[in-house]
């Protein structure tokens, strides 16, 4: 590092700790937010004239012939579009020559085989369970072991642009017994409000943290007081809500999109920048550093993001029974999500690791449920004033954590600045390969991960 860099690394480290006692106030542990405040009415019409139904029914994934066809004949009559640039791949967006191919191959071969995917579909139990005004849907898979088996509760959390469909390779691992553990667990699987199956809010402000009260209600209601957690994307969140709000029910929360906000998190980001070696395995440092390469990056993927915390409903309308721009808004995603590099790529790598199929699942749910404009008002409400002030990553939870990060994930977060928020962090994995939908790109890797640190604790 040389004289003068320890010199500054020196300064910089008594200028923190002057820093740290001048804003104490700022990072100094919050109250979780009263229950009756987060606890409210979701569903339309007046909250006294509301009685929830506490009754559990069976669900199936059905639509008729007539949809399907009316789909089909969406498919059929697409607009002319744009021709891509000369060279161009994804570095515009969808490409549009790429669009096509998938577009044929959905209207012909997968709506083709409809039956057989609708049975896909259906293969796990499925239920539905009024909460808080909703009809929230999930997945319900008791594994099927001999007596004396220890079974653990574990709920998983998908985000957006996904649903329940990234969890399907996963599921079978989780549920069934074998020689890599001892334990097996049942697993619950929501779909979360707004999102599939599960009904949307009628009522404004229901944001992550809210969510996070639905999502403890149905476990408790399916008899289950303490339970595990893994989550992505806003899964991740609603996951770390849940272990902060109640702490006494989560046995431990694994999640494979960790971050942090809030002073102390950004102030020892910085701090770190400057000898990341010292606080990052340096063949991880390029996980987190350079710091402009990677804010760089992320600006060049929150254009979503802006519209959708700000204008829902406007980009939902343009999108919403509208299949081509369905599939282009949510495809590219699951491109420059899983690796930026297939930006490069004229077919934008969407088959290296997923199937047309399973990526096609995933936007049928979107489609046939007319959810993508709900799904997307959470931005809105997670970015408001009365959620930021919550604060949660400045409220500690004594919960066993685990982090799995994947190297072409959106944001990573070090573990320093973790451990204020996360106190009993006791694995962090780092992984070679791998992007945002972890569960659907590599279910092995993220499935032995869990694992491994559901032995640990």
């Amino acid at each position: 590092m040389g004289f003068l860099g320890r010199v500054l690394f020196v300064a910089t480290t008594l200028l923190v700790s002057m820093a740290f006692k001048q804003y104490r106030d700022l990072t100094a542990p919050l109250p979780v937010p009263p229950a009756e405040e987060l606890n409210q009415f979701w569903g339309s019409g007046d909250a006294k004239q509301y009685k929830e139904d506490k009754s559990i029914k069976p669900f199936t994934v059905s639509y008729s012939a007539e949809v399907i066809e009316k789909l089909r004949t969406k498919l059929t009559d697409v607009p002319t579009l744009v021709k891509p640039l000369e060279g161009a791949a994804f570095q515009y967006g969808f490409n549009s020559d790429r669009l096509q191919g998938i577009l044929k191959y959905w209207r012909t071969s997968y709506l083709d085989k409809w039956t057989e995917r609708e049975k896909f579909l259906n293969q796990f139990p499925q239920f539905k369970t009024q909460i808080q005004g909703l009809d929230i849907h999930f997945i319900h898979v008791k594994p099927k072991v001999p007596a004396g088996t220890k079974v653990l509760p574990l709920m998983l959390l998908h985000g957006w642009p996904g649903s329940v469909r990234e969890f399907y390779e996963i599921i079978p691992k989780l549920t069934s017994k074998s020689n890599d553990k001892n334990f097996v667990f049942e697993v619950v699987v929501p779909s979360l409000p707004g999102y599939g199956w599960s009904q949307a809010a009628s009522k404004q402000g229901l944001s992550p943290s809210r969510i996070a009260y639905i999502m403890n209600s149905l476990m408790t209601r399916l008899g289950h007081q303490k339970y595990l957690l893994q989550g992505g994307d806003w899964g991740s969140l609603i996951a770390n809500y849940m272990a902060t709000f109640f702490q006494d029910n989560v046995l431990g929360v694994h999640l494979n999109m960790c971050g942090a906000n809030g002073f102390s998190a950004m102030l020892k980001t910085t701090v770190a920048s400057f000898y990341p070696s010292a606080f990052v395995d340096e063949k991880y440092v390029d996980f987190y550093y350079p710091a402009t390469q990677k804010f760089t990056q992320i600006i060049g993927e929150v254009g979503y993001m802006l519209i959708q915390a700000t204008k829902p409903d406007t980009i939902g309308t343009a999108l919403v029974g509208n299949p081509v721009g369905l599939a282009a808004y949510i495809l590219e995603k699951f491109s420059t999500w899983t690796n930026p590099a297939y930006r490069a790529l004229p077919d934008g790598g969407l088959e290296k690791y997923f199937t047309l199929d399973a990526l096609l699942d995933n936007i049928m749910i979107y489609y046939l449920t007319d959810s993508i404009t709900t799904s997307q008002r959470i931005y809105y409400e997670a970015f408001s004033q009365r959620e930021m002030a919550i604060a949660v990553d400045r409220i500690p939870t004594k919960v066993p954590a685990a982090c799995a990060k994947f190297r072409y994930e959106l944001l990573h977060t070090i573990d320093w600045a973790l451990k204020d928020h996360f106190t009993n962090l006791v694995q962090s994995n780092h992984f070679e390969d791998g992007g945002h939908f972890a569960a659907m790109q590599l279910p092995n890797v993220l499935y032995k991960d869990f694992v491994k640190f559901v032995e640990k604790i």
